[in-house]
């Protein structure tokens, strides 16, 4: 009940308005962001890769109102990628297509995304599709197969466990060579499209890991490349200790190698953990946010973790 209450802000623009004019919700949103702007973001992918670990930058923004938005949010990756590429960070890019302009016009969004990622295609490196709620997924496989069609297969996608149709999907582009991010799912869904208890998402959830772990273990274990802009066939995102070790014995018995397991967390959260699977051979990428469209990530990441609320609460009544 309290995650749905925290998900109906995040898109509520009278929250919004009250929560973000607090100087401590900004204080403490700064625990999962790296600042407003690429130069902040870069110093803190920097620090990451001196630990050992890799990075996925994200220019926070979604669901654009205007085909101007959704272009000059494209232009702003443009830039993420060139600075990428001439820094030599050890980082990929992430993105949603609601900011490309995918609410406004199937096409404007396609183009913009085309761009992006042959862009990224000429400096060898990798784009993720971040997957947003249930209205967006049909379009999101559409635009992903529409850039396969071009030739363009520097791009991978996230599926979300608590949705009941993501087993069906993942196999469906896992046959057609995807390379797939699973995180647990952070949308309000009705219990019609998604598994309404955590119990029930985490046995998705390992489940549709060890269908991606057969996948790449046929596949020839594709690792990440070495540069760590190329991730391996399968990524695992979650903060969860026994997801993870469920993912990690399961991969050990199907004699999948440590580079071609990928382990995915957000910044700010369990960096004692990311260091820890990094150490025991693991590739190891942190989803680094930044930008000045911090509120509804912040409000997600609250939902998704009651100790990140008491963090905000604890605080703001001091």
């Amino acid at each position: 009940m309290f995650r749905s209450v925290l998900l109906y802000l995040a898109k509520a623009r009278w929250a919004r308005r009250i929560i973000t004019g607090w100087k401590l919700s900004r204080l403490v949103a700064s625990r999962f962001i790296a600042g407003d702007t690429l130069d902040d973001a870069v110093r803190a992918v920097r620090a990451l890769n001196a630990a050992g670990l890799n990075a996925t930058l994200d220019h926070l923004g979604e669901a654009v109102t205007t085909e101007a938005e959704a272009r000059s949010a494209a232009d702003d990756y443009l830039v993420l990628i060139d600075k990428i590429c001439e820094t030599g960070l050890r980082s990929n890019a992430s993105l949603k297509l609601s900011q490309l302009g995918l609410n406004l016009s199937r096409d404007l969004c396609l183009e913009n995304i085309r761009r992006i990622v042959r862009k990224a295609a000429a400096c060898g490196l990798f784009v993720r599709i971040d997957m947003e709620d249930t209205s967006t997924v049909d379009w999101t496989l559409e635009i992903w197969r529409a850039l396969q069609r071009d030739g363009l297969s520097n791009v991978g996608l996230v599926f979300q466990s608590y949705l009941y149709r993501t087993e069906s999907d993942i196999r469906a582009v896992l046959s057609e060579g995807c390379r797939i991010r699973m995180c647990k799912g952070a949308y309000k869904e009705p219990p019609n499209l998604a598994y309404p208890k955590k119990s029930d998402v985490d046995a998705s959830y390992d489940r549709l890991a060890r269908i991606m772990i057969d996948a790449a273990r046929a596949a020839g274990s594709v690792p990440a490349s070495a540069d760590g802009r190329i991730p391996p066939v399968t990524a695992l995102a979650t903060h969860d200790e026994a997801r993870i070790a469920a993912g990690r014995a399961y991969a050990e018995q199907a004699g999948l190698p440590k580079p071609a397991l990928e382990f995915q967390m957000l910044n700010g959260i369990r960096s004692d953990l990311q260091r820890s699977l990094a150490q025991a051979g693991y590739p190891v990428r942190v989803y680094v946010p930044y930008g000045t469209e911090w509120y509804p990530y912040f409000m997600r990441r609250l939902a998704e973790r009651p100790a990140n609320v008491w963090f905000f609460v604890s605080n703001f009544f001091r």
